[in-house]
């Protein structure tokens, strides 16, 4: 039964467009538009529920909706509700006096120090545990029955609480009992204190300091530090504000920077008095713990105190045996002192540059930025003997890479520093403080400033060669100029830019500066170019990374190559001026040889460049895409003997296609790839006119010549996919009016008007590939080819009803058998088969489709064996 196009259907394209188009329906909002702000409407009747409540419930008017959030909260963001309620010791912070020392703090050390409290939550979310942890608590003393007054025997009960003795330890606790159980001991703290009960309170920092020396659960130390230092926290502040608290009067009260003689000498004998008990405990790491919270205290009693006790503290802390307890008893005594900084830094900094590196390496780069006359000053007066002013001057730059100083003292600051660097006689202590301060530079001046430097930089590394040894920070010192600098006619404009480059000698550093430069253009030239400057500059650029290929070249790294010179490729561009713009690509073709991606866009780029270059490519498939795109191209264009040639020179090439290909070093089949192709062409070809002198469809019928004579797999059923979609082709071929045309080009629609030779050349072709396909079916009839055969028969069946006039008598039966053969054996997809069949009824419906009522009725549906 032979499938004839003398009753192929006759289509009418714009209406199945239309047909195929979802229906519009106009939605009228009202006063409601889904961007417009949600509101709460309230109704005027509230209900009184239990416990004398009121409930209110939104409006019931659609213009309005009730945001969930709003209706529980009253308005309120549970989220800020939370912040605000989870933690009491952050609730405990807004009392009267931790205002007034937190005012005293920030005018010490500036607004721009981070606080300790911006720190504080994120290490409690993250340093948790799920192991078990113990704590020491108090046991309740007993009541002697001895006859010594009450006040004597409350004191000895207060002393003896100080000993081992009277503690107990608290095992298996959770994390958030552990947590709950600080808490309470800070509550406790303070319920000691108000009610006068000064040693107790004591008792209980004495033993939460010591819980310090544990550190069993090790990945959980840095949140009991937090917990912890924040009940040293509260007793410090308590017992400076009660000293405070003694040297004023209903007259008049302490300034906030008081002197020592200023300070009443009860207050003194009380500081001293606290100072003297915690120098009697016997432990070292709570009696230092203890002093270091109530280190502020020594502003009552000396003006150099702190600066007398810091250096006995700090050498206590070497008593500390477990190197984790001891780092942490460090940074709390930072913390400690960290009110008064600038003064406590300008007391012993003349003989410790060392210090000032620490300081200016772990605080925030702002804080040091807005200092950075002041640090200056200090590097000055630095001791160098052990560790040199040139990395103090580094750790510096580090900070203002990532902060900015005050714009009145960037260039004194500069100077400053340059002096220093440019004095240097070892060439790596040079380079290593150089490329810090280059960031510097191209954050906050000028292309001049910029050139300076970079001379500066090829002086003292040429001599010797000694660039040889520090490429690494040759490449950083590249890397920051191109980030600064995005205008690359004003880059390398430079003169000492491209005598910078000629430093890289090894070829593997070489190219990697060049990736960088070509990204960087890439990623930032945002309009095509013809500058020369730009153009000289990033050929050679270009040409470096083309002639590092060889080889031994990764696939991988060939192909980033080629897509960074693509990139500059496509950004140049000398408008209308043709001879110009040839003879770029005439010499970009001579330099960028050995890069096939790239010799393919330049092929892209220029017409002149298809016939001769794409036969010199190896990839097969770019060579038959490049001849399709090319004859599109020619097509487009009206040069139609250009088109053909290129067409045949495909088709020509399709038996050379291998049956394998090497996809990212796998080899894979590639009848895949040929299939795609193969699809893509034979769209092409039904737009394109016949040649008067080569017959009807000649480029038609030489592609399916080549197609019969490839070998294909023997399992495949590709051949048989291509032949059903050259059947729509010759379906498109037989309408009066083809789907899609190419402007000015007059396909064969129009010079063949429907002529009955034409439609009767389109009929036998399409009875010849019905045949083939039908032989096909017939040779799947083996067991293990049914499920195969019932696929490709229901697949010729939808080609048949979408195609085909179906008011044809053996057309229909055709079809009928194909639907009977695709569910013979109960390998038809049933959701597929019950979709067709509700498909042709809905069609049905339609005047000119009436005849498929009857065609519904002889399909049957069989279900799966």
């Amino acid at each position: 039964m032979l499938f004839s196009f003398r009753h192929a259907r006759s289509r009418n394209y714009v209406r199945e467009l239309e047909s195929c188009r979802l229906e519009s329906v106009s939605v009228d909002f009202g006063d409601y538009h889904p961007l417009k702000p949600i509101t709460v409407m309230e109704s005027k009747t509230k209900k009184l529920g239990r416990k004398g409540s009121t409930s209110s419930t939104s409006s019931s008017s659609s213009s309005s909706m009730m945001d969930p959030l709003s209706s529980v909260l009253d308005g309120t963001d549970p989220l800020s509700l939370f912040a605000a309620t989870a933690d009491p010791l952050l609730t405990a912070t807004t009392d009267s006096a931790r205002k007034k020392r937190d005012k005293d703090d920030s005018s010490a050390v500036g607004s721009d120090f981070e606080p300790w409290s911006s720190k504080r939550a994120d290490i409690l979310a993250r340093y948790t545990t799920n192991e078990k942890l113990s704590i020491v608590s108090e046991r309740k003393a007993t009541t002697p029955g001895s006859a010594v007054s009450e006040k004597v025997r409350t004191r000895l009960e207060e002393l003896d609480d100080l000993e081992e003795g009277s503690q107990k330890e608290l095992l298996n606790l959770t994390q958030q009992d552990y947590t709950n159980r600080i808490e309470e001991l800070n509550q406790s703290l303070k319920d000691a204190w108000a009610s006068d009960q000064k040693v107790k309170a004591l008792k209980i920092v004495i033993q939460c300091s010591k819980l310090l020396s544990d550190t069993t659960v090790i990945q959980f130390y840095p949140s009991k530090f937090v917990l912890i230092t924040d009940i040293l926290d509260t007793f410090g502040k308590l017992v400076y504000e009660r000293i405070f608290s003694m040297c004023t009067d209903n007259r008049s009260s302490l300034p906030d920077n008081f002197t020592p003689e200023s300070v009443v000498d009860t207050a003194k004998e009380t500081c001293l008095n606290w100072f003297f008990k915690i120098a009697s405990i016997r432990e070292l790491i709570p009696r230092f713990y203890v002093e270091a919270a109530i280190l502020k205290c020594n502003k009552f009693l000396s003006k150099t105190g702190i600066s007398e006790c810091l250096p006995r503290l700090t050498s206590m802390i070497r008593g500390i045996g477990d190197p984790l307890v001891a780092v942490y008893a460090r940074a709390y005594l930072c913390r400690s002192f960290s009110f008064s900084f600038i003064s406590c830094l300008n007391l012993d900094v003349s003989s410790s540059a060392l210090l000032l590196n620490s300081v200016m390496s772990a605080f925030r780069a702002e804080f040091i930025a807005a200092r950075s006359m002041d640090f200056i000053g200090m590097i000055k007066e630095c001791d160098e003997s052990g560790f040199p002013k040139h990395l103090l001057f580094r750790s510096l730059g580090r900070n203002l890479a990532l902060a900015d100083p005050p714009e009145g003292d960037r260039l004194q600051i500069l100077n400053e520093a340059w002096k220093v660097i440019t004095k240097l006689k070892s060439p790596q202590d040079y380079i290593n403080c150089a490329e810090i301060w280059v960031e510097y530079t191209c954050r906050h001046f000028t292309k001049r400033e910029v050139n300076t430097v970079l001379a500066d930089v090829i002086k003292h590394m040429t001599p010797d060669r000694a660039f040889e040894e520090a490429y690494p920070q040759l490449q950083s010192i590249i890397q920051k100029v191109i980030t600064y600098f995005h205008d690359f006619a004003v880059l390398f404009s430079l003169e000492k830019f491209l005598p910078f480059l000629d430093m890289f000698q090894k070829e593997s550093v070489r190219v990697e500066v060049c990736k960088c430069i070509m990204e960087a253009f890439i990623k930032h030239q945002l309009e095509p170019t013809k500058d020369p400057v730009i153009l000289n500059a990033l050929l050679h650029v270009c040409k470096t990374m083309h002639d590092s290929v060889n080889a031994l070249t990764l696939e991988d790294e060939k192909r980033m190559l080629a897509s960074l010179i693509n990139g500059f490729l496509r950004m140049v561009s000398f408008g209308r001026d043709f001879e110009q713009q040839l003879s770029f690509y005439v010499e970009a073709r001579s330099m960028f040889c050995n890069l096939e991606p790239v010799l393919v866009q330049l092929i892209h780029a220029c017409v002149a460049f298809c016939f001769i270059t794409i036969p010199s490519l190896t990839s097969i498939f770019s060579r038959l895409n490049l001849y399709l795109h090319s004859g599109q191209i020619a097509l487009a264009n009206q040069c139609l003997s250009q088109a053909d040639a290129f067409f045949k020179a495909a088709i020509s090439l399709v038996p050379e296609v291998p049956k394998t290909i090497n996809i990212d070093g796998k080899m894979r089949s590639s009848e895949t790839f040929l299939l795609e192709f193969l699809c893509n062409f034979f769209s092409t070809l039904l737009i394109i006119p016949d040649h008067p002198e080569q017959g009807v469809l000649f480029l038609v019928r030489g592609l399916l010549n080549v197609i019969q004579d490839y070998t294909w797999e023997d399992n495949g059923d590709d051949k048989v996919r291509i032949y059903t979609n050259v059947v729509h082709l010759l379906s498109a071929m037989s309408q009066e009016t083809y789907i899609y045309h190419v402007d000015k080009v007059e396909s064969n629609d129009t010079l063949y008007g429907g002529d009955t030779k034409f439609l009767a050349e389109t009929n036998k072709l399409c009875e010849t590939l019905i045949a083939q396909i039908l032989e096909h079916l017939k040779s799947l009839g083996k067991d293990e080819t049914l499920k195969r055969q019932s696929q490709l028969a229901l697949n010729l069946f939808n080609s048949i009803l979408a195609h085909g006039d179906l008011r044809n008598n053996k057309l229909n039966q055709l079809a009928v058998n194909l639907w009977n053969l695709a569910q013979r054996h109960g390998y038809a997809d049933t959701k597929i088969t019950v979709k067709t069949l509700e498909y042709i009824k809905k069609q049905s419906k339609h005047p000119e489709l009436s005849h498929f009522t009857d065609l519904a009725a002889r399909l049957p549906l069989q279900s799966r064996t």
